[in-house]
């Protein structure tokens, strides 16, 4: 039981997790086995015709980083580039053309020209950061189960890539690679899986997606504030992504001027219209959504399936009209997260949510109904169905105004729930002290109590 200035915790030993952590790795045998060549540069070039392909990246990532063993390098790519980063990866480009021009010339495929797939996501331009990149040899990755807008097949090597736009000219890294693939089409397929937004003006970000396959991506996050218009014009490449599983939406400033009303309406319906196209989304979080006030129930509409997760932060804005949509919704009935972080739930009838956790009880995971002005009372409504949710692993409801008592009605009907791992709770009104701080000595006494309780 641990107990702050801000919140209550209760969590499982983490011993043997931070044991695990000080504990370090050993090398892989692949690893070993690349130090071991790397000992006699001449047999490893003798060698690279008969290596394995799960080798390669490691040999390349030592020898390179070794930075002397030049001749080991030149037989692996071509020799006039320099030893940087935007090198590395033009030299890594180089060596691909070596494999996709064999793929052309050879009917039967030579025994080092085995790569299916390469993956780049998580890497951009900071190639050469990572542990080892990861090139798999197997045609097992996931870019097969989606489903293509053309019906063509995928090509023979597939390349991920992740659209991260969180820093300057990472758009021109990515038109790199970009044309590069589209000069090798049918060679190969580039899947962009992942979309990811932060404080990078549109416009930029709008020359990488005319140029990329949007039905490969599946997931979408926006870490920045929009206009509604701004909105309007990403949700024509929403659409687009026919595949996508996870979206994260952004702040929206919503113009004040009445003159722009019906504009800014224009915007809102092309962003639903666009909606309705997502036959694959699972998650979806919303920040400071104050643009769906009063209009929650037309985004809540578009929903074509039901819906794994849903988050919602500072959104005190929403009506309780809003409110109600959103418990009744019925595409929120298989829900594994719930997230309604700073919802104004003060003086809204406890019912629609009690009704909704009924319904997600036998597939509840995670629930978080912190900083949401909940009363006793609301809390004392959702009691009952909050002791049926077994398979909740972690329960969070802090921030919010409530005496010991109620917490301690909490820790009673979450006893039974054997999955529960993390429970975090207010500090209970008893230890208010004076001008906003915590009375220290009241506080350690309900601890104790509250641990009493637990056990």
């Amino acid at each position: 039981l641990q107990l702050c200035s801000q919140c209550v915790v209760l969590h499982q030993d983490s011993f043997l997790s931070t044991l695990k952590m000080s504990i370090r790795t050993p090398p892989t045998l692949l690893e070993l086995a690349a130090k071991r060549l790397l000992r006699d540069q001449a047999s490893a070039i003798a060698a690279l015709e008969y290596l394995p392909a799960e080798l390669f990246p490691y040999l390349f990532v030592m020898a390179y980083r070794g930075g002397h063993r030049p001749q080991l390098l030149k037989a692996m790519h071509p020799p006039d580039h320099a030893p940087t980063r935007a090198m590395g990866l033009k030299a890594m480009l180089d060596a691909l053309d070596v494999l996709l021009s064999q793929e052309v010339q050879t009917e039967v495929r030579p025994r080092r020209c085995k790569l299916r797939v390469l993956d780049l996501s998580n890497t951009g331009a900071n190639f050469w950061d990572i542990q080892h990149p990861e090139l798999l040899t197997d045609g097992t990755s996931d870019c097969a189960q989606l489903q293509p807008q053309h019906g063509a097949p995928l090509a023979p090597l597939e390349v991920f890539l992740d659209l991260n736009f969180n820093e300057r000219d990472r758009d021109k890294f990515f038109m790199h690679i970009i044309q590069w693939a589209q000069q090798r089409e049918g060679l190969l397929h580039l899947c962009c899986k992942a979309l990811r937004i932060s404080e990078v003006p549109f416009q930029r970000v709008r020359r990488v997606l005319d140029r990329v396959q949007l039905d490969c991506i599946q997931e979408v996050e926006v870490h920045c504030t929009w206009d509604l218009p701004t909105l309007g014009t990403f949700a024509l490449y929403l659409g687009q992504m026919s595949n996508l599983q996870r979206l994260s939406l952004p702040d929206i400033d919503v113009l004040a001027e009445e003159d722009e009303e019906q504009e800014e309406e224009g915007d809102f319906s092309q962003f639903l219209s666009q909606m309705l196209r997502l036959w694959h989304l699972r998650e979806l979080h919303m920040h400071s959504p104050s643009f769906f006030r009063g209009r929650l129930d037309q985004m809540l509409r578009c929903l074509q399936t039901p819906l794994d997760e849903l988050s919602l932060t500072y959104c005190q804005r929403l009506t309780h009209s809003d409110l109600t949509h959103l418990f009744q919704c019925p595409n929120l009935r298989q829900l594994k997260i719930l997230h309604l972080l700073g919802l104004s739930l003060a003086d809204f009838s406890p019912e629609p949510l009690r009704v909704l956790l009924e319904a997600v009880a036998p597939t509840l995971q995670d629930l978080g109904l912190d900083n949401c002005g909940m009363a006793d009372s609301q809390v004392e409504a959702i009691l009952p169905v909050l002791s049926r949710c077994h398979q909740l692993r972690k329960f969070t409801i802090s921030i919010n105004n409530f005496p010991v008592a109620t917490v301690e009605k909490l820790l009673r009907h979450t006893t039974g729930l054997r999955s529960l791992e993390v429970e975090v709770y207010p500090v209970p009104l008893e230890c208010d002290g004076t001008q906003g701080t915590v009375n220290q000595e009241r506080l350690a006494l309900i601890r104790a109590e509250l641990t009493g309780t637990l056990r």
